[in-house]
């Protein structure tokens, strides 16, 4: 784990967050004076985004994170623990879209590879209740821990905005719903869990194809992870407040 010395109070972890928009939130929540922590599968990866981070005065460090594996989501949990034994903010950032036409950017569900859809919500729904779980003792030594899951409005059943994703957006909507449980469980507590739509962001995601900038995508996760006592849970919210799904 790579670290730097800082002053900062809160702590917070964005998995998936050594490019585009999870590197985006990593930045926006350090610039806030939080404390952040890349999680990285590649730890050269990881190390080089937190460098960035730490030259422009964020107190910035990484931690080898495979949302997908049981042992390397416990490892980081426990480096956690060892370094700063609390944890505020929780980013469940890491996602993939999975294999699509790269013509009608389509994943067509009459031809869907079961073995593909496998890894895919392995990697967004899955990774996020691995992570969320392992790391959930650390959340609730804070006094105002925050959840937020990195979702899609692709996963409304009510908008069912652009192309036929068959596995992203089925993946994103069993998301929405796993956020809405967790919600649930922590109705009596201090740990407010949401689900942020950052948009159609120009990324390696999707080949840059966005209208919209990192910065922008990570905003409306910003205001989730720093949200007041008395703030929304369970919801999915892009930047202009609530989407239905």
């Amino acid at each position: 784990m790579t670290t730097a010395t800082g002053t900062a109070t809160k702590t917070a972890l964005v998995t998936g967050a050594n490019k585009g928009i999870g590197f985006a939130i990593a930045q926006s929540l350090g610039r806030l004076g939080m404390r952040v922590v890349v999680g990285a599968r590649d730890e050269t990866a990881g190390s080089e985004a937190a460098a960035r981070l730490v030259a422009e005065g964020i107190d910035a460090s990484t931690v080898r994170l495979d949302v997908t594996d049981d042992a390397s989501v416990a490892a980081a949990a426990r480096t956690l623990d060892e370094h700063f034994g609390t944890l505020d903010v929780l980013v469940n950032n890491a996602g993939i879209s999975g294999a699509f036409d790269p013509v009608t950017w389509e994943q067509d569900p009459t031809t869907m590879d079961l073995d593909e859809l496998r890894r895919i919500v392995d990697t967004n729904v899955y990774g996020v209740v691995r992570v969320t779980n392992a790391v959930l003792p650390l959340l609730r030594r804070s006094s105002a821990p925050r959840i937020v899951n990195t979702s899609s409005s692709m996963g409304s059943l009510g908008r069912q905005p652009g192309p036929v994703m068959a596995a992203y957006s089925s993946s994103k909507t069993f998301l929405n719903s796993i956020t809405v449980q967790y919600a649930r469980a922590f109705a009596d507590s201090p740990v407010i869990v949401n689900a942020a739509c950052p948009g159609l962001v120009a990324t390696d995601f999707n080949g840059f194809a966005g209208d919209r900038s990192p910065e922008q995508g990570a905003a409306p996760v910003v205001r989730l992870a720093t949200l007041p006592d008395d703030g929304p849970r369970g919801g999915l919210f892009d930047e202009d407040g609530v989407v239905p799904w």
